[in-house]
């Protein structure tokens, strides 16, 4: 399955142009970060995409046919929509608020059965918020409140998951939840797309990025070539500093702001330079869900073309599996590679590059 916006164009007002020629597609299995500052049109653009609101011009599809043509009742089952835990009904408990997300799979003036409590109270359990399921929605914190809401969501087990924003009222350990939460969809086949304010969570996270600035225009891509500081700069008027944090289990890429960039900044003066010079490098991949094999051969075989050599070894005393692959390309292309074993759920991977004698090209 995938969904699309192809040229979307909008205003609220007439000759506003809010929106400009806004592109972006995800297929089975990515998630898709959303990003921008304030008053950029985020959350305008994922009501655009989903019906909500028409485009001025250009299109949403889900496999190449107009959402528009959609008959809402399928489309509903096709895509679960989170908003943000604002202005909800008081009078539903959490449970019930989950169970409402069933709607869409019983009939009209059919009661849920015992299978759609069941289902509510699978997913709640899953999000670990089963301890909830008795409390009123009034009765609940706010970051609470948007786990449920992601809840309900699942419960009508969509194939295209849409949140706004879902880890901005939570704490450290809820918003580890949530990301966990949409990786592990995501590897399991589902379509997932998020607004955030986090590029960090994007960089560690999504596969693919649309990065949404403040004049209209926007970038859509693989997240290492659209959250750049150079687009960072552009987009929220940010000097910002990306960076590598190592950590037991893997190497994570991080987001620091550290200026705001000038009115006078001239993108034009601050262009950045890729590099195309081969290297040799080396990535060691190690998990204990066997089930994530299947993806990893995947991703390598997309890679294939910088591969010159590879060996597995199970150890089966701990139940870890090693990978290690020796790698020969542009130094981009390895770090392509790397972060989308990253985003596997379960899996730690980290790069090495080979050392370059000053002066000597290694590879050339």
């Amino acid at each position: 399955m995938k969904i699309a916006v192809e040229n979307g164009c909008f205003g609220y007002r007439k000759g506003e142009q809010l929106l400009q020629n806004v592109s972006l597609e995800a297929s089975d299995g990515e998630l898709v970060a959303i990003l921008g500052p304030n008053g950029a049109g985020k959350t305008t653009m994922l009501r655009c995409m989903m019906g909500f609101l028409h485009w001025k011009s250009g299109r949403s599809a889900i496999d190449g046919k107009d959402i528009r043509s959609i008959p809402q009742r399928e489309l509903w089952r096709t895509i679960a929509y989170v908003p943000q835990a604002k202005n909800t009904s008081a009078a539903y408990t959490a449970g019930e608020m989950v169970l409402l997300g069933r709607s869409s799979r019983i009939g009209v003036f059919s009661q849920p059965g015992a299978g759609d409590v069941q289902m509510a109270d699978q997913v709640m359990e899953r999000l670990g918020i089963l301890h909830l399921k008795e409390k009123k929605c009034s009765e609940i914190s706010g970051g609470e409140l948007q786990m449920v809401l992601i809840a309900r969501a699942l419960a009508s087990q969509p194939r295209i998951l849409v949140l706004d924003e879902p880890e901005s009222n939570l704490d450290f350990k809820n918003q580890l939840i949530v990301l966990e939460t949409l990786s592990r969809l995501a590897a399991e086949g589902m379509i997932c797309l998020f607004n955030t304010h986090y590029p960090a969570h994007a960089l560690q996270r999504a596969g693919k990025s649309f990065l949404l600035c403040k004049d209209g225009s926007s970038i859509f891509g693989p997240t290492r070539e659209v959250v750049t500081e150079a687009n960072i700069r552009r987009a929220f008027g940010v000097q910002a500093v990306i960076g590598e944090v190592e950590t037991p289990e893997n190497v994570l890429r991080s987001v620091l702001p550290v200026g705001i960039v000038p009115e006078d900044w001239n993108e034009m003066e601050d262009a950045v330079v890729r590099s195309i010079v081969h290297k040799i490098a080396s990535i060691t991949i190690l998990t204990n869900d066997y089930g994530m094999a299947g993806r990893i051969n995947e991703i390598l075989h997309r890679y294939s073309e910088l591969i010159i050599g590879r060996m597995g070894m199970p150890y089966k005393k701990a139940g870890v599996y090693f990978i290690t692959v020796a790698l020969d390309g542009t130094e981009a292309k390895i770090h392509a590679l790397g972060d989308a074993l990253s985003l596997l759920p379960g899996v730690s991977v980290k790069t090495v590059f080979a050392r370059e004698e000053e002066g000597i090209e290694l590879y050339g």
